[in-house]
């Protein structure tokens, strides 16, 4: 009898323990900042997605596009939304004008909180344009309302819309 109900208590403890998920992020890669000289340089675009499973930063995406191949993509932590920062880890690029950006990366718990904040972004290198050629913030998923379309308030921030962890 005894037996029966340590396999009953513990039945009950897998069932109602809570299942970890992966987190998942995507980003649009649009032409980096541009100057009055690298403005014929930055061209394409493309898209990218990521999860996050504990530290784990798995990011895959595709591009198109560009005036020059391809010649490397990292992942960056921004200081915030909008704000470049450091490089973090190279991730595989394909060698050019059109292709994909792939990496897996183990990530420390201030940077997997970053990414949740969306500090993260994949910059994407070209011949042409070797300082930022495709630039995207990995955000959760969120309606995008279009390019030049006005959004009400403060639009999509992860960290006023997004409950922290």
């Amino acid at each position: 009898m005894r037996y029966r109900y340590h396999h009953c208590a513990i039945l009950a403890l897998v069932l109602c323990a809570t299942p970890v998920f992966a987190e998942e992020f995507e980003t649009r890669l649009a032409p980096s900042p541009v100057t009055e000289g690298t403005r014929s340089n930055v061209s394409g675009e493309g898209t990218a997605s990521a999860t996050m499973d504990g530290n784990r930063l798995t990011v895959r995406g595709t591009f198109g596009g560009l005036s020059g191949n391809a010649t490397r993509a990292g992942l960056y932590d921004g200081i915030r939304i909008g704000v470049m920062g450091p490089k973090v880890a190279d991730i595989t690029v394909t060698p050019a004008a059109s292709g994909t950006v792939s990496g897996n990366v183990t990530l420390t718990a201030r940077q997997a909180n970053a990414v949740r904040s969306g500090h993260f972004y994949i910059q994407l290198d070209s011949e042409k344009a070797p300082e930022g050629n495709l630039t995207g913030w990995l955000l959760p998923p969120h309606p995008f309302a279009g390019e030049a379309v006005p959004v009400p308030g403060h639009g999509f921030l992860p960290q006023l819309d997004v409950p922290r962890r």
